[in-house]
């Protein structure tokens, strides 16, 4: 691994990915875990990350009725469970189903998913088909589509599927009255 040849030498060495260095970025992870385990000292900083950029640039505060957050493949492969009432954020939208690391765009992929969120959200539930601007001072991708809409051509490698709630949380009557909280 190329850093980890100069930290070898001595170096006092910085890397820097796009984005935030821990999400989606194996070799940052790699060459942390290899340096202390030869020894030398290794720290990641946290960065802006796709996320942060997606919550800022789509006005979203996940707080407000949560937020579920999952590779797009992932999701597929371990038949996520999904709460309608929280957003659902998929990640590489353009290359779900593609076992190999290469960003090719798999069309038939996204089907499959489109059909399993078929399932759960009706046809006419808008999603945004999202892209964080990689440079400053250019705008992000968003595109905004009916679900059943949805298709290969509004995805790139790059792209993340925002899925925003569907219906209100049910409220649970018993724990406001535990948290002493006012019913609605």
């Amino acid at each position: 691994m190329e850093i980890l040849a100069h930290v070898r030498r001595g170096l006092d060495v910085c890397v820097a990915f796009y984005g935030h260095p821990g999400v989606f970025v194996a070799p940052s992870h790699e060459a942390v875990r290899r340096a202390r385990e030869e020894g030398f000292r290794a720290r990641m900083l946290p960065g802006i990350s796709a996320e942060d950029c997606l919550f800022a640039d789509l006005g979203i505060d996940p707080a407000r009725f949560g937020c579920q957050s999952y590779e797009a493949t992932d999701f597929l492969v371990h038949a996520r469970r999904v709460d309608t009432t929280a957003a659902l954020v998929l990640w590489q939208l353009g290359t779900v189903g593609n076992a190999a690391a290469s960003a090719e765009p798999r069309p038939s992929g996204l089907g499959v998913l489109i059909d399993v969120l078929l399932e759960l959200y009706p046809s006419d539930h808008e999603v945004v088909v999202y892209e964080a601007s990689p440079y400053p001072g250019f705008e992000p991708a968003i595109r905004r589509v009916p679900l059943a809409d949805l298709a290969p051509e509004h995805a790139t490698a790059m792209s993340t599927l925002y899925v925003p709630p569907h219906e209100p949380p049910r409220r649970d009557l018993t724990m406001l009255d535990r948290l002493g909280l006012p019913k609605p």
